[in-house]
This record gives C-alpha cells, sequence and structure tokens, in this order.
C-alpha cells in the first residue's frame, strides 16, 4: 500500500492524490512494476528498509505491507 510520509503521521494517498496532475486517472499515484513513475527514489526508511520516493509536489511516499 502506498502510503504519504508528512512529519510525524502517515497520510492516504487517496486524501493528496486526487487533485494531483501527475496521478493516473483514478487519481492514485503512477506506481508500476515496483517504482513510483511520479517521482524519484530518494533512499529507504530506516526502521524497515522499504523504499521511499518523492514525488514531483514534493511529499514523500513509502510502499507498506
Amino acid at each position: 500500500m502506498l502510503v504519504i510520509l508528512m512529519d510525524d503521521q502517515i497520510v492516504a494517498t487517496q486524501q493528496v492524490c486526487q487533485t494531483c496532475l501527475m496521478a493516473d486517472r483514478s487519481g492514485q499515484p503512477r506506481w508500476r512494476h515496483g517504482q513510483l513513475g511520479c517521482g524519484s527514489p530518494v533512499g529507504k526508511l530506516p526502521e524497515s528498509q522499504q523504499d521511499m520516493y518523492e514525488c514531483q509536489m514534493g511529499f514523500r511516499i513509502a510502499n507498506i505491507e
């Protein structure tokens, strides 16, 4: 599940990506083959080693299970 990381909270992508011009037709981040198409990798989350991305709008996005 893709989530947006903000300071001390986790926000669902549906709350942010619905209005983004870079989102797909359903208002979701462009996630294909394990890569964020509307952003770039910025490293891993220290506690879980999950990949973290920064979208074109400046939000940090992580794929958590």
